[in-house]
């Protein structure tokens, strides 16, 4: 393609992530030529960010329009797996907000469908070009802590989650499926083992007023036996490190969003450095797309990637009810 002309689907709402990616693809050289939304005064507000663009309150609508190459699903989580089937059995490329979907059985029909057309399928895990992540992997491909065998990952607060569909499991898949999508992800590029078996732990204990879970923790144990552990909660008095990091070398533990603190044995003797993260490089992700689209780069964010984080978060809530380990649909 000489060209990549993008339209996004779902455009106002609590962080104007439909602002947010129409920039985004003009960053990268790409073009955003129509938005969706049922509201039609967000649709206004879309005129004028991007004066000249087609505005739709109609999915069908929008997907017969010529001029629209890519799709960007930028709903609530439970419309995501129908809507991106829709937009690549109109033949449109699709990019779909994280999580990709809420089951295996949903992301196995996305990736059919995508297939089907010939079309590009991916999700929006911009997190990977973080500061930290970013950071944080660099240290461990150049062997500085050793062979990393086991990680930490925690996010979360005392604190009611809010009424909105965030907060809805219907809506949202609980409380794993947000912030837990990026970790997961993350924690499957800082070991990329097979997996051999998820744990999970869900707990509904105090926000009865929510059907999201209060308290979500998750051990992925890969084969070889190195552990992924990660915990989201609004039920945290007393928060533990965003990552604590083990290698047979040393470790990394990042108590904030900031300062990353690495320990080494050095001949015995532990030394110890901290850096500070660094800027994060979110446009790198409508970077590649265009790459990938117009020039024929490798896609970054693959779908079989996003699918496998899907069944590691299906597979914890299925061994939470059984009080078992549970392997995977994709290891």
């Amino acid at each position: 393609m000489d060209r990549v002309r993008g339209a996004v689907i779902g455009y106002g709402g609590r962080f104007s992530m439909g602002n947010v990616h129409g920039k985004s693809m003009l960053e990268a050289g790409m073009e955003i030529v129509a938005a969706c939304d049922l509201d039609a005064q967000r649709m206004m507000a879309a005129a004028e960010d991007f004066p000249g663009i087609h505005t739709y309150t109609s999915i069908d609508a929008l997907l017969k329009d010529p001029e629209v190459d890519l799709c960007v699903v930028i709903l609530p989580h439970n419309l995501h797996a129908k809507v991106a089937i829709q937009c690549s059995r109109a033949g449109k490329h699709v990019i779909v907000e994280k999580p990709m979907c809420l089951t295996v059985a949903e992301a196995d029909s996305m990736i059919e469908a995508s297939e089907a057309s010939d079309k590009m399928l991916t999700v929006y895990h911009n997190r990977r070009w973080d500061g930290d992540f970013v950071a944080i992997r660099d240290l461990i491909q150049k062997g500085t802590i050793g062979e990393v065998f086991h990680v930490e990952a925690c996010m979360g607060g005392m604190s009611d989650m809010g009424d909105w569909w965030r907060s809805d499991k219907a809506i949202s898949g609980g409380a794993m499926y947000d912030w837990g999508a990026h970790v997961i992800d993350w924690c499957q590029l800082f070991i990329p083992d097979k997996i051999a078996g998820v744990d999970g732990y869900y707990h509904k204990r105090r926000w009865f007023k929510h059907s999201n879970e209060d308290h979500t923790d998750l051990t992925i144990r890969f084969e070889g036996g190195k552990t992924a552990q990660v915990e989201m909660s609004s039920l945290d008095a007393a928060p533990k490190a965003r990552w604590r990091i083990l290698g047979t070398e040393g470790a990394i533990v990042m108590e904030n969003w900031k300062t990353i603190d690495v320990t080494v044995d050095h001949r015995g003797h532990l030394a110890k450095f901290s850096m500070e993260a660094p800027p994060s490089h979110w446009s790198g992700y409508y970077e590649n797309i265009a790459d990938h689209l117009m020039r024929g780069g490798e896609l970054a964010v693959k779908p079989e990637e996003a699918r496998r984080t899907i069944g590691i978060i299906q597979a914890a809530e299925e061994s939470s009810k059984a009080g078992h380990t549970v392997a995977p649909a994709y290891s």
